[in-house]
């Protein structure tokens, strides 16, 4: 392995899928599972940064 071990911001377990993860106002979030990542965006709403959605998507 030559990333260094990320821990997920919710458990503090090893995060070894990667996707799992949240801009927040405090920077990129990482998660071990969607569960976690679940939990920490209903706690922590408006410290989210919403993502670029199809806004630019003209047809």
């Amino acid at each position: 392995m030559t990333d260094t071990n990320k821990v997920c911001d919710l458990c503090g377990l090893i995060v070894e899928v990667s996707g799992f993860t949240l801009k927040t106002k405090e920077g990129l979030k990482s998660f071990c599972c969607e569960g976690c990542k679940s939990i920490f965006q209903l706690l922590n709403e408006d410290q989210l940064i919403p993502e670029a959605s199809d806004q630019d998507h003209t047809n």
